[in-house]
């Protein structure tokens, strides 16, 4: 990893990315624990690494980087990013919201802020996405 990245990475986990990690691994936990929710524990846990090193990486349609449609880019993605949704991305997205909000305040915190706002907007959507280096 180059020097900036590592380096704002450290920072991000030091104000707030590792709360929100940990969130996301809750999320995980608790929909492995249902059984049914094994789909979206997979890509939350994804995403739970993503959320704490954002930085050098970023998130993508999975059908872009493989060109071609799977089970989670087509019909079943979308009933299961609504499902998602439902059950825990409004409150990942709302924790990313609030972060955002509080690091926004100092001019140091918009780079901080505007990871929190791309993080929440894969908390509404998550599935079929693929986390690739930047």
């Amino acid at each position: 990893m180059p020097v900036l990245p590592l380096f704002l990475n450290i920072l991000w986990i030091v104000f707030g990315g590792l709360g929100m990690a940990v969130g996301w691994l809750i999320a995980a936990v608790v929909m492995a624990i249902t059984i049914i929710g094994l789909p979206w524990a997979r890509a939350a846990f994804n995403i739970a690494a993503y959320t704490l090193l954002p930085f050098g990486q970023r998130a993508v349609d999975r059908e872009a980087v493989t060109g071609r449609g799977d089970i989670g880019t087509g019909v079943f993605g979308l009933l299961g990013n609504i499902i998602w949704l439902v059950l825990a991305g409004w409150w990942l997205a709302i924790g990313h919201l609030l972060a955002a909000l509080a690091l926004a305040i100092t001019i140091v915190g918009i780079p901080f802020a505007w990871a929190h706002l791309k993080l929440a907007g894969i908390a509404l959507w998550p599935i079929g996405k693929v986390i690739v280096p930047a």
